[in-house]
């Protein structure tokens, strides 16, 4: 039996098919559409009305496209930006009414806790205490436990559109104290997330999204063509960071 997922994200909507014939899901197939949908918020906090048409049309391909990959059971989820629309039920209605989809709206605790365990599901218990960042156009999710299953889980509006739409300037280099001005936040909404973590001192830290993952690269990580993991000294401690392929989980660990 092949399964589906369609997600609804802040700047794509993707499309995950994978065969689950007993044991692991094996994906076969993946897709994407760029909507950006987090950027077409009204000033009244409302999707947009052709935001919306161009979605339900999204949504219609993805169903036909489903259906030539012989999925039988597609679910459908929405984060960040249906999730903090002022309209996010009559949305979710129109969807409903003109696709046929039921649009399942994952709270951000919630979307912390599944990224965790598909990021220990890949990494792996030998990781040990573990520290998962998640952030993207919508939002940024923190989760962290010594086992398979978060103790903790955290979801802050301290994603890089949110961020940047509120504090930069898209047209020009940003002022200094524009870029003060984001970090002021960044800390206040993370000084408790911070003193925790310091405490716990995690063993290894895995970061998920594109987002990390070029800055990963920025930092000197090896290409994904070079490999799904490979290790890059970072100077002049001990410390190493392990960046996965596009997609996958970044991981960090402290030597």
């Amino acid at each position: 039996m092949r399964l589906g997922v369609l997600e609804i994200g802040s700047n794509t909507v993707p499309l995950v098919v994978a065969d689950g014939h007993g044991g692991i899901p094996l994906p076969v197939h993946d897709s994407k559409r760029r909507l950006r949908l987090a950027e077409r918020i009204t000033d009244d906090g409302r999707l947009a009305r052709d935001a919306v048409e161009q979605l339900v049309e999204t949504i219609n391909g993805m169903r036909q496209e489903a259906t030539r990959w012989r999925v039988a059971d597609l679910l459908a989820v929405a984060t960040a930006a249906v999730r903090d629309a002022a309209d996010q039920q009559h949305i979710v209605a129109g969807i409903r009414a003109r696709t046929g989809m039921c649009v399942n709206v994952i709270p951000g605790d919630l979307e912390a806790e599944l990224t965790f365990l598909a990021a220990r599901d890949w990494i792996g218990l030998q990781a040990g205490s573990m520290l998962l960042l998640d952030i993207g156009g919508g939002s940024l999710e923190i989760a962290s436990s010594r086992g398979r299953t978060p103790d903790f889980v955290l979801s802050l509006p301290l994603d890089v559109g949110r961020l940047t739409r509120k504090y930069l300037d898209h047209d020009t280099v940003p002022a200094p104290e524009a870029l003060r001005r984001v970090r002021r936040r960044v800390r206040h909404e993370l000084r408790d997330v911070t003193a925790r973590m310091q405490w716990e001192r995690p063993r290894t830290a895995g970061a998920t999204s594109r987002t990390l993952h070029q800055l990963g690269r920025l930092c000197g990580a090896a290409p994904g063509s070079q490999g799904s993991l490979r290790s890059t000294p970072v100077a002049p401690s001990r410390s190493q960071v392990r960046i996965a392929a596009p997609g996958r989980t970044a991981r960090a660990r402290t030597g």
